[in-house]
Formats: C-alpha cells, structure tokens, sequence
C-alpha cells in the first residue's frame, strides 16, 4: 500500500483538531496508509529545515502561499499521477514562522491552498480533508459535489 505522509511543524493542542485529523486518517486507510511526522519547532524557519528534509520521502509538496493553488479536482490528478507512478508523497507544512527557501527549493511542488493564512493546526485537518476528497474523487465517488 503506498504512503501519504503528512510532514508537520509542531504538535496538535486540541483535541477537536486531533480528532478531525484522526477521523480523516480512518477514512484515508482504505486508500493509503498515512503518517504523521511531528517535527519539533525551531527558532526560525532554517532550523526547522534538517528535519523537515530528513522527513521528506517520495514526491514532495510543500504547503505555501506563493504555491499554485489547485481546484479539489486538480489536486485529485496531482495525487492519481503520483501514486499511478507508485510514488508516495509527502506533504509538508512549516511553522508559524513558514517554511524556509531550502525547502522550498527541495519540494517537487509547491502548492497554495488560498491567499490567507490559516492556523497550522486548522491546515492540518484542510489538507487531511483535501487528501481524502481527492482520493474519494479518484474512485467516483459521490462525496465530492
């Protein structure tokens, strides 16, 4: 089964974000198996960066605003493609404090979810939700309207 993992800055404090995320991960385990690699946080964005790097496996896509944005569809074909070429891929999302340019640099794809910022806790539980409703686009399901 191939592998979806979700390299992360930092942990989840509460628990209805933990329970999201967990819900979304259930849901996901028919399609992939999914992983989460909580980080610790650093100063600054390039102390995070060794460990973000040492967590990246497969195709990587790392979470940022000046990234493409992609529709719920287009994200659906980026992750078919992938796990069609039998890649597994790693999401990654920084700190509060972003992600640093090296990171940047070694991602295959930088992908924009909207012009704002959210809490990295709350784009946790959008990009597990997103992960799922592509998988869920990919097999024709109903789920995505």
């Amino acid at each position: 089964m191939q592998k979806i993992t979700f390299a992360v800055v930092g942990k989840i404090k509460e628990a209805f974000y933990r329970d999201a995320v967990a819900e979304y991960a259930k849901r996901l385990s028919r399609f992939v198996k999914l992983e989460i690699k909580e980080l610790a946080e650093g100063a600054n964005p390039e102390a995070e960066e060794a460990d973000i790097l040492r967590a990246c496996k497969g195709y990587v896509i790392a979470l940022c605003v000046e990234g493409e944005k992609l529709s719920s569809e287009g994200l659906a074909k980026t992750i078919k493609k992938r796990t069609d070429e039998g890649k597994d891929i790693t999401f990654v999302i920084g700190s509060s404090c972003g992600l640093s340019d090296g990171v940047k640099r070694a991602a295959d794809y930088r992908l924009s979810f909207s012009d704002m910022t959210f809490p990295h806790q709350l784009m946790r539980v959008i990009l597990a939700e997103q992960v799922y409703r592509a998988f869920m686009i990919n097999s024709g399901s109903a789920y995505h309207k």
